[in-house]
C-alpha cells in the first residue's frame, strides 16, 4: 500500500494505449483540456455573478427611507369606499 511508483505509471500508460489506441489518446487529452478550461471559465463566471449580486445587495441596503409625508386633513381612503350591495339597498 505504498506510494505510486514509476513502474505503476508505466503500466497504466501501456494499458491506456492498448485500450484506446495511440491515435485516440491525444484527441482525448485535447478534449479533456478543453472541458477543463470551460469548467474553469464557468465557475469563474459564477463567482463573478455572486460578487455582483452581493454588491447590488449592499447598495440597496444602504438606501435611506423616504421622509414621512405631512399629515393632511382628508378623509381616510376607507371612508370613500362604498359597498355596491349597500348602495343598492340604500336606493
Amino acid at each position: 500500500m505504498g506510494a505510486l511508483k514509476p513502474w505503476h505509471i508505466a503500466v497504466l500508460v501501456v494499458v491506456l494505449v492498448l485500450l484506446f489506441g495511440a491515435k485516440r489518446l491525444p484527441d482525448a487529452a485535447r478534449s479533456l483540456g478543453r472541458s477543463l478550461r470551460i469548467i474553469k471559465a464557468e465557475t469563474k463566471g459564477l463567482v463573478d455573478d455572486d460578487n455582483d449580486l452581493a454588491e447590488k445587495a449592499d447598495a440597496q441596503h444602504g438606501r435611506q427611507p423616504l421622509p414621512p409625508a405631512q399629515a393632511q386633513n382628508t378623509q381616510p381612503p376607507s371612508a370613500s369606499i362604498v359597498d355596491p350591495v349597500q348602495r343598492v339597498h340604500d336606493k
